[in-house]
């Protein structure tokens, strides 16, 4: 975990501050939503068991404790969750280790918040060591702070690991601004007080008080989250 926090606050003319921009992961900063769900199909393909294309939605965006024991319980698959979990991380490191696809307008976001000096976290539930093998691709020197799913109690949808981001930085998390990609994130974003940008990357994501949504990463600058920021 990164510990060297910038200076914080960035403000419009119309009085808006920003304290900090907290990202997620897998489908939001990466294009590796799709590379979990071929791992689990072939996890479980060699285990004798042909994984429901319905499922997808519901494990897109999740701990892993959640989307592996629900497929352990769909399945009914011989198969310890711990067992289990150790057979995607290593499925999905081999995956990234022959290349990581940005999601559109990832680089150019981070280079942008980063040269504005802006307080920046990522904050992921994925394990720490496929969060440590992602960052040699995003640049860990983007990220003041870096949180991982196995380092809180309780990971997304609930809204520890956002509190504990925007703790980290020294910020309000109702003056943060969160880039999620799936409900699971959403909800976790917004259980936390934080302004929340939705880029669906699986499954359709409608908007909501506290809640933009758009297309692509390509939308989103530091103009337009300062934007997000209540006056006063």
């Amino acid at each position: 975990m990164t510990s060297t926090v910038p200076a914080l606050g960035t403000r419009t003319a119309e009085g808006s501050a920003l304290q900090a921009v907290l990202l997620d992961m897998d489908g939001t900063l990466v294009d590796t939503e799709g590379f979990w769900w071929d791992v689990e199909a072939e996890v479980f393909a060699r285990l004798g068991h042909t994984l429901d294309d319905s499922w997808r939605h519901v494990v897109v965006g999740g701990p892993m404790s959640r989307s592996a024991g629900f497929l352990i319980e769909a399945t009914g698959a011989d198969i310890t969750l711990a067992e289990l979990s150790v057979l995607l991380n290593q499925g999905f490191e081999e995956r990234i280790g022959h290349g990581l696809p940005l999601m559109p307008g990832a680089a150019r976001l981070l280079a942008e918040l980063s040269a504005h000096g802006i307080p920046t976290a990522l904050v992921s539930a994925s394990h720490r060591r496929i969060i440590d093998r992602v960052l040699t691709s995003l640049g860990p020197r983007h990220f003041a702070l870096t949180v991982a799913g196995d380092e809180v109690s309780r990971t997304k949808p609930h809204p520890d690991p956002y509190l504990f981001a925007a703790a980290g930085l020294g910020v309000d998390p109702a003056r943060c601004a969160v880039v999620e990609d799936t409900a699971t994130g959403v909800a976790s974003a917004e259980a936390a007080g934080c302004q929340v940008v939705a880029v669906p990357s699986v499954a359709p994501i409608a908007p909501a008080p506290r809640r933009t949504v758009v297309p692509s990463l390509e939308q989103v600058d530091l103009t337009f989250l300062r934007a997000l920021m209540p006056l006063g």
